[in-house]
C-alpha cells in the first residue's frame, strides 16, 4: 500500500539538491556537446531536472507517480528550459524513448529498489544501455544494502528538514523476499507513506554483474557525491557506469 501523496508536500525538503550533487552534475555535463541530453528515472518532484534544464540542458524526467510528477509540472519554468515529464515506469522506457540518445541516464534515492524483482533489474540494466548514446553514463544512488545483510530488519538512515522526519524500515521475510514501510514523522505523530511495499535491495556486487552482463565497460563506486570512496560501512552507496 502506498501513500505518496502524504510524502509530496516534503520532497524537496528531504531530498534537496546539495552542492555537492549539482557540482557533480556539472562536471559530468561538461564532458559531452552541448547541450547534454540527460534522463531522470524516478525523478520525484523534478527538483533536480529544474536545476539542470536551467543550465541549458536537455532534460526528460521520468516518474511513475502521479502525485509527484503533478508536483513537478507545476514548478516554474521558462521557455528557454528543454524539460519534458512522462508518467512511465522502467518497463516502458525502450518502447517510447530514443535509443542511443542521452549522454546520462539517472536513477537516484534508492528509487531503483522498487523494480522489486531480479529479473526486471536485469532488464532495467539492459535497457538503460539501449537508451545511452556512445560515451553515456549511468548514474545509481541508494543506500548500502551490503551494511545490513545479516539483518532481517533495516533501519535505512533517516531523512529530516526542518519540518519534518522520514524513517523506514525493510523486513525480510523467511522466502527472501524485502518489504519496505516508512513514515512521516512531524509534532509526535506519524503519516504512513509506504506499508509492506515489496522491493529489491540491489547490492554492490550485483551492479557489478548485472552491468557486465549489459554490456557496460566499467563501474565505479563512491561513498556520495563529492566523490569520497566508498567502503563497507558507508551509509550510500553512488555507482557511475560507463
Amino acid at each position: 500500500m502506498e501513500s505518496i501523496k502524504n510524502l509530496v508536500e516534503y520532497y524537496d525538503e528531504l531530498y534537496p539538491v546539495t552542492l555537492a550533487q549539482q557540482t557533480f552534475y556539472e562536471t559530468l555535463i561538461q564532458k559531452y556537446s552541448s547541450p547534454a541530453k540527460i534522463l531522470s528515472i524516478g525523478c520525484g518532484t523534478g527538483v533536480l531536472c529544474h536545476r539542470l534544464a536551467k543550465d541549458a540542458v536537455d532534460v526528460t524526467g521520468l516518474e511513475p507517480q502521479r502525485e509527484l510528477l503533478e508536483s513537478a509540472s507545476l514548478k516554474y519554468r521558462n521557455q528557454l528550459m528543454s524539460l519534458r515529464y512522462f508518467q512511465m515506469s522502467t518497463l516502458e522506457m525502450t518502447r517510447f524513448l530514443g535509443k542511443k540518445f542521452y549522454n546520462i541516464i539517472s536513477c537516484l534515492n534508492s528509487r531503483v529498489i522498487f523494480i522489486h524483482d531480479q529479473t526486471l533489474i536485469r532488464k532495467f540494466f539492459f535497457d538503460c544501455k539501449e537508451l545511452l548514446a556512445d560515451g553515456g553514463k549511468l548514474i545509481l544512488q541508494l543506500f548500502n544494502f551490503d551494511k545490513y545483510q545479516a539483518s532481517t530488519k533495516i533501519y535505512l538512515p533517516e531523512l529530516s528538514s526542518a519540518r519534518v522526519k522520514y524513517k523506514s524500515v525493510i523486513s525480510r521475510n523467511q522466502d527472501g523476499t524485502f518489504y519496505l514501510d516508512s513514515f512521516l514523522e512531524k509534532n509526535n505523530k506519524n503519516t504512513s507513506v509506504y506499508e509492506q511495499a515489496k522491493i529489491y535491495p540491489l547490492k554492490k556486487s550485483e551492479i557489478e554483474d548485472f552491468s557486465k552482463e549489459a554490456g557496460f565497460r566499467s563501474v565505479q563506486f563512491f561513498s556520495g557525491y563529492d566523490g569520497l570512496s566508498f567502503y563497507e560501512d558507508s551509509d550510500y552507496m553512488l555507482a557511475v557506469l560507463d
